[in-house]
């Protein structure tokens, strides 16, 4: 597949927040001209709209999604599936589906960071599931398990099975999965979306070699975080 399908939109502000971004950008208009006509002085219009307009700019910043492509052939490379930094990277039991060791590479995103997610491996989408859970902080080793999460299982050409899982914090409460069982997915690919800080956790086999280290800051779809034996 290093000669890959795709099947991009040109998004630039991630459809997640286009509807609410519209709203609330016409609701702080309204708004503020209403306060200009009910004072005699600007002044209470103004400050309403620096105090509000930051928190749209935070909102337009956290919901951007830049329009990224990986250069160079993607046969056997993993890549960051999210901005963020690389919280995990060790050995850790799989329980609930491998059963064994895996190598497991944990990407922790906070506010600032792009949302969006993006398939790391080049394959074929094995089953999609959704676990209810808590809400700990995301980079809390518990989190991983005990936390809301949803799990995303991709079988790549040369067969290995690699398991990708959205995990909710503390402040997300809401993660949403494009990806879909039995259909290709490609790098490059959105795979889905997490509101507010949260993290993605990816399960490589043992044979894996890891590429990143603690507290090493990732690019979605462009840092290479491993490459399979």
């Amino acid at each position: 597949m290093g000669e890959r399908i795709k099947k991009l939109k040109k998004i630039r502000i991630h459809r997640e927040g286009t509807n609410e971004l519209m709203l609330s950008a016409i609701l702080l208009a309204g708004i503020t001209i209403l306060l200009m006509h009910v004072f005699t002085s600007n002044f209470p219009a103004w400050i309403f709209l620096v105090v509000f307009g930051t928190a749209w700019l935070m909102a337009l910043n956290f919901y951007r999604c830049p329009i990224r492509y990986f250069n160079g052939d993607t046969d056997k490379l993993v890549v960051a599936p999210a901005d963020g930094k690389i919280v995990v990277v060790e050995e850790a039991e799989e329980h609930e589906y491998f059963h064994d060791k895996r190598l497991m590479i944990s990407i922790f995103m906070s506010p600032l960071n792009v949302h969006a997610n993006w398939f790391p491996v080049d394959g074929k989408v094995k089953f999609v599931h959704h676990q209810n859970g808590n809400y700990h902080k995301a980079w809390l080793p518990k989190a991983s398990e005990e936390n809301e999460h949803a799990d995303i299982m991709i079988t790549t050409p040369e067969g290995e099975d690699i398991l990708v899982r959205q995990i909710a914090g503390a402040m997300a409460r809401r993660i949403v999965t494009y990806a879909k069982p039995n259909e290709e997915c490609y790098i490059d690919e959105h795979l889905g979306f997490i509101k507010l800080g949260s993290r993605v956790d990816v399960y490589l086999p043992l044979t894996a070699r890891a590429c990143v280290t603690i507290g090493q800051p990732t690019t979605g779809d462009q840092t290479v975080i491993a490459k399979l034996k």
